[in-house]
């Protein structure tokens, strides 16, 4: 059995879309678990389980696995996506292919700056493994990001007890010759589609490694001290807002192409 689990968050734009290509591209047998917060109407019944949770996403993620092993054998698959992410092709001969040599499959987002952990906007992984790891999608463990300093996200305390474990695990690349954005609209393997960003500021951290440099102003003249670090903060807002309305705009405009066509990803490979 197949365990789909994944979590929507103050819309429910995606809830239906997600289904439908699930429904067209999974050929095997599967169960969908999420969770739903703050996501207006109701569509418990379209659901395996619906799981009460709120906060981060990783905590989410996290319980909706405890739940799943609840029920599930521990040679059953799990599946975490994103609200905004589904396969546009059946992507069980690349799961199963890959969990032949290794623990886990998923995105790694190459694309986004220093990103290099496993992404949960699609990751499979036995429920067996997942509990012997034990896996576990918090952020916390950290890398150099592209200003030089820490950075961490979701998936970080995962790819850290990859590491310590020894457990090797397969990562699905981006496979876009045509990129309306570096970070969104991305399809992997040619099997999975992410949209990027369905549920929060479209701003991504490659986004951020091409913006404007906070602060440098003020070093260049910290004589003028004050008005200098109220110039770099309007100029950084500034542009924030239109990096996020452009960002905006190309969602809206990829979102209508992905609900009318489900060979819309072709346009992108």
């Amino acid at each position: 059995m197949i365990h789909v689990a994944t979590a929507h968050f103050g819309t429910e734009r995606w809830i239906d879309v997600q289904l439908s290509y699930l429904s067209r591209n999974i050929t095997e047998p599967f169960h969908v678990w999420t969770s739903l917060q703050d996501v207006p109407g109701e569509h418990t019944h379209k659901f395996h389980r619906v799981v009460p949770s709120a906060g981060p996403h990783a905590g989410k993620l996290n319980l909706l696995a405890a739940e799943i092993a609840v029920d599930a054998a521990r040679d059953d698959i799990v599946i975490f996506l994103d609200g905004d992410a589904f396969p546009v092709r059946d992507p069980m001969p690349t799961v199963r292919h890959g969990l032949e040599n290794s623990v886990l499959v998923a995105i790694r987002r190459d694309e986004n700056a220093t990103d290099h952990q496993p992404h949960p906007s699609f990751c499979a992984v036995r429920v067996g493994d997942w509990q012997d790891l034990p896996g576990d999608w918090s952020p916390g463990h950290s890398w150099i990001g592209p200003g030089g300093a820490p950075t961490t996200d979701v998936g970080g305390n995962l790819l850290r007890i990859l590491e310590i474990t020894g457990k090797k695990w397969t990562p699905m690349l981006r496979s876009n010759r045509v990129n309306p954005h570096p970070l969104w609209f991305g399809v992997y393997d040619d099997v999975v589609y992410h949209h990027g960003a369905g549920f929060r500021w479209a701003i991504g951290r490659v986004d951020l490694k091409d913006g404007p440099a906070i602060g440098s102003l003020g070093r260049r003249l910290p004589v003028a001290g004050k008005l200098l670090r109220r110039l770099d903060a309007s100029r950084t807002h500034r542009w924030k807002q239109e990096t996020r309305a452009e960002s905006e705009r190309l969602g809206e405009e990829w979102f209508s192409r992905l609900s009318r066509d489900p060979e819309f990803y072709k346009a992108l490979l």
